[in-house]
């Protein structure tokens, strides 16, 4: 088989099967990313959700036998909402970050890829494939960027010429010769805006992310959030788009492709208050399908809280009340101790001096502790 000729009609069949942008690569290891995710374990600035082993993720000949090529797609999501629902006193709104909207972002990259899959097989029965979306352990902008997909931008994404930074990425390993295409030139020039709009400062440089600042990361955390941070997390239940919406090459990028990737309004922009009485059941009913779930809801319950405090939502008081009494979980009851303080009033202030003399986990009377200080 004419492998171009084959490279065309894969291309084809990509747009057919809902592609967005496809490109090809060697499968030469990644040197120059191995010094640099070096430099970031000795600095410390990982999440820890990478994968640990640091040659697994710039060596495709670890990952398939004798690779020759690695294949990059790309599905553009919206940046928008269609119906669009107000944050309003007495309905207080979180965000989920725009990776979050709509069905978990792995499944549909992952179907894509399983289809592109099929078609490789049906053509070239002999092929070896290996594919992977974001928890892989290739480093999906890596690949993406050596395939001309985009440029990684200092905001540490992706960015398309036709899409901006919104887009889903994935990869396959095979052992087919493709031409590699032509990486794109970065064009963020001396652009620093979103070094500078970054909440916590996780942007140490252009292209250099301190993953421990980083509200996306933090809100996937499960423990208490350290103090410094509270107040960064504004609204937000889970990931951050900052860096996104601040980067002028995605003013006016929005697309709807994708039918399955659309929000619906009121799960990518849920009302806060609901969320810390949730049952695990209608959580997962209710939230299950999108990707900011995959942590669970304690954390999106203790970063509710700290929304509600953000916005000083005094009609909050009874249910963080009732958390800080009853809930079972030390970071629950902390946290809603922290935001009581935050929000006043005589109702929280009797709460917390109540807790005080039942509370016998060391780290909630600290934190109430914390939100005493902030009434008396």
């Amino acid at each position: 088989m004419d492998i171009n000729q084959f490279k065309q009609e894969l291309i084809a069949y990509s747009k057919e099967i809902g592609i967005d942008k496809i490109g090809f690569t060697s499968a030469d290891t990644f040197g120059e990313l191995k010094n640099r995710l070096l430099l970031q374990q000795e600095l410390q600035f990982q999440s820890g959700f990478e994968e640990p082993d640091i040659e697994l993720r710039v060596s495709p000949a670890l990952l398939l036998e004798r690779p020759q090529s690695i294949i990059s797609i790309a599905l553009a999501y919206p940046s928008k909402m269609k119906i669009r629902v107000q944050s309003r006193k007495g309905e207080r709104r979180g965000i989920f970050c725009r990776a979050s909207w709509g069905t978990d972002y792995h499944h549909i990259v992952r179907d894509r890829l399983a289809k592109l899959e099929q078609f490789i097989i049906s053509k070239m029965p002999d092929a070896r494939l290996k594919s992977m979306v974001d928890t892989g352990e290739l480093v999906d902008r890596a690949v993406a960027e050596r395939a001309g997909i985009g440029w990684s931008g200092k905001n540490c994404s992706i960015i398309t010429p036709e899409y901006g930074s919104y887009v889903y990425l994935g990869e396959m390993i095979t052992s087919i010769p493709f031409d590699p295409d032509v990486p794109i030139e970065n064009k963020c020039g001396t652009c620093t805006k979103c070094i500078d709009a970054c909440p916590t400062g996780a942007l140490v440089q252009g292209g250099q992310l301190n993953a421990q600042r980083c509200i996306a990361f933090l809100t996937q955390t499960k423990g208490f959030l350290p103090d410094e941070f509270r107040d960064e997390i504004g609204n937000r239940v889970y990931g951050c788009d900052t860096c996104q919406t601040v980067c002028p090459e995605n003013k006016g990028k929005n697309f709807y492709f994708h039918k399955e990737m659309e929000s619906d309004p009121e799960i990518a922009k849920p009302l806060l208050t609901p969320l810390l009485t949730i049952s695990n059941r209608d959580f997962k009913a209710q939230f299950g399908y999108v990707s900011g779930s995959w942590r669970g809801k304690k954390p999106i319950q203790r970063n509710a809280i700290l929304a509600l405090a953000f916005f000083k939502d005094e009609s909050a008081v009874p249910v963080l009340v009732e958390v800080l009494e009853k809930d079972t979980r030390p970071v629950l009851r902390g946290t809603a101790a922290w935001a009581l303080g935050k929000i006043g009033g005589e109702t929280a202030l009797n709460a917390l001096k109540k807790a005080k003399e039942k509370e016998a986990d060391s780290q909630v009377i600290e934190e109430i502790d914390k939100g005493l200080s902030f009434l008396i």
